[in-house]
């Protein structure tokens, strides 16, 4: 027979067993807690590692505290640490069990030992209890006063910790005025640095309410302060430096020769081997030099070599860092870094997103002087295997062409990516084709004659194929077969997915037809039945408004689709003037690295779209958002498990229509559209009606291909309900989640309309021709039974 099966799994290595293990450690320390015995401190250590690991891992050792605290009594600097760190960690959430700590923490800040002193002070300030305040003053005071300089330091810190636990007890204290005293005075200069820190804080957050403290803030960036901290800068660690710094950038400098004073007490700095130093220092001498354009024009010079520098040497972190500074720069004086382009050539072993910034910096730089050299390097990039950088690489040649830079060459390197047998960069060249025909139409003809070679099926992604379709609408006479690769687009409508492309494939074929007219006309009025009848709100609209104005006066429509262009001179950029300048104002900061203002995404309002909400559900509004989420789901017109059975189903999706007899709207000898206008008739068609031929259709059915069929619609059988039909709540719920979001319209039908609708197949073929689907009806008010 085979064994009984455990009844319980055992523990696991890494974790405790529960509540044993915890009983187990709370009887040890407790036998450790007043033993003198030799050893026992090393004992104490294993037994603090084992409570500290169990913390760690989240388990609730609080039942400790009381026995952690009696085993703190030991001059071993290690058990004091782990002690503290234990306390640090309960106290805040057991406010209660924190008052078992001040003996001990305040009999340690009187140690002999500094570094215990330190820790102890450091520990108690860490409480963060509102109600043990008054416990805190008397140590702070002594720490402040103290011949250490660690303890001075850790009591600086403490002071500003003291402020945010109770803003009222520091100031009643009177610790400012002590921090102030100690800035000016002490020897050590990471106390100078922290009281610097805390009194920033502190008078920042006090000014709104206080004029002393308003006062005692601009105290802060006065000459003797700023020579003074500028004097002993050299003194400072780097954090302490970057501190001082920042601080200068909002000194005001009486004259110009000021200016120069500070600029030379800081120019060694720029030789700095911290990153973050040489930046700061940056900012300085661009802040201090605004209003001098000559002096700022040649702090731009001296710059330059630092910032390359850092930009060569350190992780790529840093290098990424500097080089978004860089970027900044090159935007706002781009002629003085472009004989150094080279240093911004990317290197095989670099991470993306490096090489991507680099590739931004070639964009920037390039110029007349060293366009042929970039769109070299860059050309080589685009073969990369890393295929984002390489669309980035294609792109940058783009936007060099843009600038009017050696236009001749990049356009047959262009041309060239277009031969290339790879899908994305065929993608990428034929958008960059787009933009350079509109700002250089003189290329037209060498463009699309190698355009015309590419074929619409290789094409896949959404914007490539919208350039194309553009291209083929635009230059429609120029190119043969744009008419019939059209109307291709077109036939395979429903399988196009992207809204981008549909709304370019409307416009496209309009511009066709007012070219090339006979050879269009099939593909028109295709092109808008299907848009009409789209699910895409814009899609649709844009149909229904080329309908329209092709109904009032066609060559009004001609001038409103297809009017005379100019070519664009300056494309829009992406950021104003004003967000630049935001920027450059917070230089050496996140918002540089973000390239937005620090607005933008430290205010809740700012924080940017979202992708997700439990609250909302599965919702999408950053980033690209689908082109069309219901046209991937099409719903079907006449569904078994909800609507009415019959026993054929209507497979035409366009309606016909009824009204006045016409002239002939076009000239079939001229390629141009005429200017003869429409009459609007009816929307809803009658075909049972006697006396209707097919001739009698609107003028811009047989303009748009949409002719009525040459023998009336056969009888249909008569509508009756399934009343077997089953359908449960969650496919109901899945199949109303497919409809699209629509308004409520009301539309007053004639009689004679009414009677025409009675037949079943030609009510739901009105109904999907007009994008209406219906889950349930009651249709006794039509006389439907």
């Amino acid at each position: 027979m085979a064994p009984a099966a455990q009844s319980q799994r055992s523990p696991s290595p890494s974790q405790p067993s529960g509540k044993s293990e915890v009983s187990d450690l709370k009887l040890q320390l407790r036998q450790l807690a007043g033993s003198r015995a030799p050893g026992v401190d090393d004992s104490k250590r294993e037994l603090f590692k084992k409570v500290i690991s169990s913390m760690t891992i989240g388990i609730d050792v609080s039942s400790l505290f009381g026995e952690m605290v009696m085993c703190s009594a030991t001059s071993d600097i290690v058990l004091k640490k782990m002690c503290y760190l234990y306390v640090g960690n309960y106290a805040k959430v057991n406010p209660d069990l924190a008052l078992l700590t001040i003996n001990f923490l305040q009999r340690d800040c009187h140690d002999e030992d500094p570094m215990i002193r330190g820790l102890a002070l450091r520990s108690l300030c860490m409480l963060r209890v509102a109600n043990l305040v008054e416990y805190l003053v008397g140590p702070l005071g002594s720490g402040l006063k103290d011949s250490n300089s660690y303890v001075r330091m850790v009591a600086v810190i403490g002071v500003l910790k003291l402020y945010h636990i109770s803003a009222s007890t520091c100031i009643d204290a009177d610790f400012p005025s002590i921090l102030k005293h100690l800035m000016l005075n002490d020897s050590d200069t990471q106390v100078v640095a922290n009281c610097l820190s805390a009194l920033q804080e502190i008078w920042s957050a006090e000014a709104s309410t206080s004029e002393e403290a308003s006062r005692e803030r601009e105290a802060l960036i006065s000459k003797p302060v700023i020579y003074y901290l500028l004097n002993r800068i050299k003194e400072f660690n780097e954090w302490a430096q970057c501190l001082v710094l920042e601080l200068i950038t909002k000194y005001v400098p009486s004259d110009s020769s000021e200016i120069f004073d500070i600029m030379n007490l800081l120019e060694d700095r720029l030789q700095h081997a911290n990153g973050a130093v040489v930046l700061a220092t940056i900012k300085v001498f661009l802040q201090l030099t605004l209003s001098m354009t000559d002096v700022h024009q040649q702090v731009y010079e001296r710059i330059k070599a630092p910032l390359l520098t850092l930009v060569s040497s350190g992780s790529p972190e840093q290098s990424y860092a500097v080089l978004s500074h860089l970027h900044l720069l090159v935007m706002r004086a781009p002629y003085i870094f472009s004989s150094d382009y080279k240093h911004f050539y990317c290197l095989y072993n670099e991470p993306s997103y490096v090489k991507r910034l680099k590739l931004e910096m070639l964009t920037a730089v390039a110029n007349e002087s060293n366009t042929y050299e970039i769109v070299t390097e860059l050309c080589e990039y685009a073969a990369n295997v890393d295929i984002p950088i390489a669309r980035e690489s294609i792109r940058a040649v783009g936007k060099i062409a843009l600038q009017q830079y050696d236009v001749n060459a990049i356009v047959d390197r262009l041309l060239q990516f277009l031969e290339m047998e790879k899908d994305y960069v065929t993608a990428e060249a034929l958008v960059l084709v787009k933009d350079l025909l509109r700002k250089y139409p003189q290329w037209s003809h060498d463009c699309i004659a190698v355009v015309g070679n590419i074929s619409s099926k290789n094409v896949q992604e959404p914007k490539a194929k919208a350039a194309l379709i553009w291209m083929l609408g635009e230059y429609s006479q120029d190119m043969q077969d744009a008419p019939y690769i059209l109307e291709s687009l077109v036939e395979n409508w429903d399988e196009e997915y992207s809204a981008e492309v549909r709304l370019h494939l409307l416009t496209a074929v309009m511009k066709c037809f007012f070219k090339r007219p006979p050879e269009t006309q099939n593909a028109l009025g295709a092109s808008l039945a299907a848009g009409i009848a789209d699910f895409h709100q814009d899609v649709h609209d844009r149909a229904l408004f080329y309908y329209r104005i092709l109904q009032y006066n066609v060559s009004v429509a001609e001038r409103v689709v297809n009017p005379p262009k100019q070519a664009v001179s300056v494309f829009a950029d992406t950021q104003s003037s004003e967000i630049k300048d935001r920027i450059f104002d917070e230089f050496n900061s996140l918002s540089v690295v973000y390239q937005k203002p620090s607005y933008m995404f430290t205010d809740k309002e700012h924080r940017g779209p979202f992708e997700f909400s439990d609250e909302l559900g599965n919702l999408s509004i950053g980033g690209e958002v689908a082109d069309n989420v219901v046209s991937a789901q099409r719903v079907e017109a006449n569904d078994k498990d909800l609507l009415l059975t019959t026993s054929e189903k209507e497979e035409t999706r366009g309606s016909s229509h009824n009204g006045s007899a016409y002239a002939a709207p076009y000239d079939s000898s001229s390629t141009s559209v005429f200017a003869s206008q429409i009459q609007i008739g009816s929307a809803i068609s009658n075909p049972t009606a006697a006396g209707h031929a097919p001739q009698a259709s609107l003028a811009i059915d047989d303009l748009l291909g949409l002719g009525l069929p040459a023998e009336p619609a056969p009888p249909s059988p008569k509508l009756k309900l399934n009343t077997k039909a089953v359908l449960d709540a969650s496919t109901f719920q899945q199949k109303w989640r497919q409809l699209p979001v629509a308004l409520s319209q009301e539309y007053s039908v004639s009689p004679q309309g009414v009677a025409a609708l009675t037949a079943p197949q030609a009510l739901l073929g009105h109904m999907q021709s007009h994008s209406i689907h219906c889950i349930a009806s009651a249709l006794s008010k039509f006389g439907i039974p």
